[in-house]
């Protein structure tokens, strides 16, 4: 277990002289800091290649990580979300992130990125640039990007709570589950 093992890696044991109130502080936070990273942590994939059920949350940096390599398809599939995330990020109005469909599978070659987009309320597409404009339109971002892009403004979600319609992206054409994630800050 990570807490069992980690004061080995700070060098002291608990009950041995010379540990200061300095150096466990630095423990405290370099283990918080190992704590969220664990959390961070993609799970491994199911029988069938699917992450469980469930919206699992990861850094940006925890996606490319997972995801991002093994295949020149994977490469190519992740430097387009890199780059939608940063352009859906530099707005300022970004409230959700959301990838699901092969990408986030053991599928060796995805053909594309599957992303929902929950933008701010106050968001609005005139006040952003052309660069943000292909992201917003499901056929331009299909076609110029190479991903299927839904978005939605959180207040236009109607009977069901935000969490309540990420939820249902988990589900598959032929009506089972899988996982998908949410890309968080660190």
């Amino acid at each position: 277990m990570l807490v069992d093992t980690y004061p080995l890696k700070c060098g002291k044991m608990p009950g041995r002289t010379g540990i200061t109130e300095q150096h466990i502080v630095r423990c405290r936070s370099d283990l918080s800091f190992l704590l969220l990273r664990r959390q961070m942590l993609l799970p491994e994939f199911d029988n069938k290649g699917d992450l469980p059920n469930g919206v699992h949350p990861a850094t940006l940096d925890a996606v490319v990580e997972r995801f991002g390599y093994g295949t020149p398809q994977r490469e190519d599939v992740t430097s387009r979300l890199v780059h939608i995330y940063d352009i859906a990020h530099r707005t300022g109005k970004l409230e959700r992130f959301v990838l699901f469909g092969s990408y986030v599978t053991s599928k060796p070659a995805p053909g594309d990125i599957d992303i929902i987009l929950i933008m701010r309320d106050d968001f609005r597409e005139p006040d952003h640039t052309e660069e943000l404009l292909p992201v917003l339109d499901h056929q331009r971002a299909q076609s110029e990007l190479g991903a299927s892009v839904f978005w939605i403004r959180s207040s236009s979600i109607l009977l069901e709570s935000v969490d309540q319609f990420v939820a249902h992206w988990q589900t598959k054409r032929d009506l089972t589950r899988r996982g998908i994630v949410e890309i968080v800050e660190a």
